[in-house]
């Protein structure tokens, strides 16, 4: 995908998050996600912190201690923006091409694929994700080590995608649709499908 397009899947993925955020009942809001000590609010709230400035960014880093896991994880859950709020954020960062420092236009894209499930899923909704996108994020995901290291975390595995062009490593064959294969290898093993080797 050339760059372009990352941004239009982007802003395609922030404003179709924004509307589902703001159809969720309290009860919804409040239901643990996918994203361990998270709720759906919690993620909501997340996904509007990629517009974060670089000089608060290095505030919080050093406040953590660069921790950055915990960093991301406590920043969300002491953000009192309320879901309607958080919606009405990433309606208005559409057509920004602003993205964490240190990363690429690939990170808020794995992170509007990946928090849109972790949303999703606990309240059992499908929510699809686009083939293209998809493809990208999986390679992404396959050739870039930290945070996720989906490579080593799946060694001995060839991951072949039921419905796209897609597939990465070697050994035993896994056959399953690319949005199992990329919550997979963005640790959502729970929730991504009988990932099963093909026999």
């Amino acid at each position: 995908m050339d760059t372009d397009l990352i941004w239009q899947r982007i802003d395609e993925q922030r404003l179709e998050l924004a509307g589902l955020i703001e159809t969720l009942t309290p009860e919804q809001l409040a239901t643990p996600s996918l994203c361990d000590a998270w709720t759906v609010r919690d993620v909501a709230v997340h996904l509007t912190h990629s517009h974060t400035s670089p000089a608060r960014a290095m505030i919080a880093a050093c406040r953590y201690g660069f921790r950055f896991n915990t960093m991301i994880r406590e920043l969300a859950l002491r953000d009192d923006t309320t879901a309607d709020q958080a919606a009405s954020k990433l309606r208005a960062m559409v057509g920004s091409r602003r993205h964490p420092i240190g990363t690429t236009p690939m990170a808020p894209l794995l992170d509007s694929l990946l928090h849109g499930q972790d949303i999703a899923v606990p309240l059992g909704l499908d929510r699809p994700m686009p083939t293209d996108a998809a493809t990208a994020c999986a390679d992404y995901l396959w050739s870039t080590g930290f945070p996720f290291h989906a490579r080593r975390r799946n060694e001995g595995r060839r991951y072949v995608a039921t419905d796209c062009d897609f597939a990465a490593g070697t050994g035993e064959v896994v056959e399953a649709p690319i949005r199992d294969i990329v919550m997979l290898f963005g640790g959502r093993t729970n929730a991504a499908g009988a990932l099963a080797p093909s026999t």
